[in-house]
């Protein structure tokens, strides 16, 4: 088993003291992150394309083997070329696509998505609404996974812990979810105002 922990995203001024110390400057959130987890959420990419220049910027403030996970709204397909253009300039440090859907099935879409994207992109699915359900098979032939999907054959997994407070007992029971896959695992905790997410993931990965 290999596993990957992080956070949904790291920019939140309101994690200092409590993760970031106190004196932390905003821009030196991404380093001290990067020096605790291997992962995180970049959620940013879903309501605004940041430049090439960026996504390189990131890539440097972070250790080798540390990956992003990159939000790709599914509902906009026409901007896939230039969003796959962009985030190449992560490098290395690109980790899965999680690309997010919250209408009813489509499979149509689907089949225009995965036609898009190159498939040698790790792809995460996140299908919100259940009439998606069964559509795992048809991801897996491509490569492809739906979020938190631990059941269907797959060839790496993506969960999000999303309904925070979490208790020791709680963490004690991801943990065992996640020893219990044979294949590499990238699970994320959801950012909360206070520095709730990084402490679980901190913990996830002590349990691990």
């Amino acid at each position: 088993m290999s596993a990957r922990v992080g956070t949904s995203g790291w920019a939140y001024p309101s994690w200092k003291p409590g993760f970031y110390p106190a004196g932390t400057d905003s821009k030196e959130f991404l380093a001290f992150y990067a020096a605790r987890f291997d992962t995180v959420e970049l959620n940013t990419t879903g309501y605004r394309l940041p430049s090439e220049e960026q996504f390189r910027r990131w890539a440097e403030q972070t250790p080798p083997g540390f990956e992003f996970a990159v939000k790709l709204p599914g509902n906009r397909p026409q901007t896939v070329a230039v969003f796959e253009e962009r985030v190449r300039a992560l490098g290395d440090r690109l980790g899965p696509v999680r690309v997010t859907l919250v209408s009813p099935r489509d499979d149509g879409m689907i089949e225009l998505l995965l036609g898009s994207l190159d498939p040698g992109l790790r792809l995460a699915f996140d299908l919100q609404h259940p009439s998606w359900d069964g559509i795992e098979p048809r991801l897996a032939d491509a490569g492809a996974v739906r979020v938190n999907d631990v059941e269907r054959e797959a060839p790496f997994r993506y969960l999000r812990f999303r309904d925070p407070p979490y208790s020791d007992d709680d963490l004690r029971a991801h943990a065992e979810q996640v020893r219990a896959l044979d294949e590499p695992v990238y699970a994320y905790y959801r950012h909360e105002d206070d520095p709730s997410a990084p402490a679980y993931a901190g913990r996830l990965r002590e349990l691990l």
